[in-house]
């Protein structure tokens, strides 16, 4: 079997299948990709150019767009050179939403596409105008229904689509869904689950008193799309209420969704509004971590909150649920999919930092329920996120598809 992986930053989504297919030995794999450093073994990595930077000539409306057609072009033409080169693939693999995929079957048209279908943008009743505390203006709204663009174009296509959840299938158009089935995404449930506690780097959970208490957050970026505006305006009620408390937050300042905030970053903004109500001493701002050092950390959590907009779940979620943390997290759709409350987390209003934090304390109070929580984060993750489950998964649709 002959693979073709496609997406701008290598492996993307798809390490661990990469891992997998390429540790069986049994065909070979190569990945396109824009230039980075990365590399794993049995895989031969492609770069494509990445496309010149969008004209500001270009309406607003349309600029990703204009960006993911100039990757899709490239892509093509790397494409091309390694058709010229003698390698034509049983299947092509990819991420659609940055466009590379588009223009692929004009190059092979013999081979299948299977393509992650990650989001489905809307105007209301998912993100979009979920926070009340930022509304969105209706001369938006072309921009976001632009961001569709790609999503239509491969749906018209007709290829064979995956993503990972049933809220994310149920984001797109009814007459659309046939074209997608649910892969879910695993983690190494094992590998989570075991190894040192701690959090490494500037500060190291380790290093709290004994019997002190930790919560943990985490996000790629502190912002209001993953509900850190939240959790900062809950922690003045922890520390009050728990002097032997410290809060870990991880997560960088830059805007992953969503917009920056007038001036600064989201964290200096926060930090500015509640002003000495955030004790320097017990809140720590960890940055990113690298991975050990993240579950480690998340190993040491006596309570570790997980927020977002109705929007795609994180990675991070899976990876608490492996680990067995005690879990509160937003009462919000994609999160239901993951979280049942009282059986493996409490789940909390999103948009209440008092019933945030009375969640928090009750997990920290409650060391019966604390356990039972984590007994059944564990249960779950082994039963609906398991790596082999992913992978087995992944496979079959890919041998389906081949074989047509």
């Amino acid at each position: 079997m002959r693979y073709l992986f496609i997406h701008q930053n290598f492996p993307g989504q798809y390490l661990h299948l990469v891992r997998h297919l390429a540790g069986r030995g049994e065909g070979e794999i190569v990945f396109l990709s824009e230039p980075n450093a990365n590399h794993l073994p049995g895989v031969r990595k492609v770069a494509y150019r990445a496309p010149r930077a969008v004209s500001p000539e270009t309406h607003e409306d349309v600029r990703e767009f204009d960006a993911q057609a100039r990757r899709a072009a490239a892509a093509a033409a790397a494409a091309q050179r390694l058709k010229a080169l003698g390698f034509t693939p049983d299947i092509v693999i990819g991420h659609h939403g940055w466009g590379e995929l588009l223009n692929i079957p004009d190059v092979f048209p013999d081979a299948p596409v299977l393509g992650y279908f990650e989001f489905f943008y809307q105007t209301s009743g998912a993100d979009v105008g979920f926070d009340p505390e930022f509304p969105v203006a209706p001369e938006l709204f072309a921009r976001i229904r632009m961001k569709n663009a790609v999503n239509l174009l491969a749906l018209a296509q007709g290829g064979q689509g995956q993503t990972p959840t049933a809220w994310q299938r149920s984001t797109y158009p009814a007459w659309a869904r046939r074209q997608i089935a649910i892969v879910p995404e695993g983690v190494d449930v094992e590998r989570s689950r075991t190894g040192a506690t701690g959090g490494g780097g500037k500060w190291d959970a380790a290093a709290l008193a004994p019997g002190g208490k930790l919560v943990t957050y985490v996000a790629r970026d502190l912002e209001p799309y993953r509900g850190f505006h939240i959790m900062m305006r809950a922690i003045p009620r922890l520390l009050a209420a728990r002097p032997d408390l410290e809060v870990a937050i991880v997560g960088a300042d830059g805007v992953s969704y969503g917009a920056p905030p007038p001036r600064g970053t989201w964290r200096s903004t926060l930090l500015a509004e509640l002003g000495s109500r955030i004790d320097p001493h017990r809140v720590h701002f960890l940055g990113r971590l690298d991975h050990e050092s993240f579950l480690g950390l998340l190993r040491r959590s006596d309570a570790h909150v997980y927020l977002t907009y109705p929007f795609v779940a994180s990675w991070s979620l899976r990876e608490a649920l492996a680990v067995g943390c005690a879990l509160v997290a937003s009462d919000t759709a994609p999160v239901r999919e993951f979280v049942r409350h009282g059986r493996n987390g409490l789940l909390t209003p999103f948009h209440d930092p008092a019933a945030l934090a009375g969640r928090v304390l009750e997990l920290l109070e409650d060391a019966a329920l604390a356990a039972r929580l984590r007994a059944g984060a564990r249960a779950f993750a082994a039963r609906h996120l398991s790596l082999d489950g992913h992978l087995a998964a992944f496979s079959a649709m890919i041998e389906r598809l081949a074989a047509r």
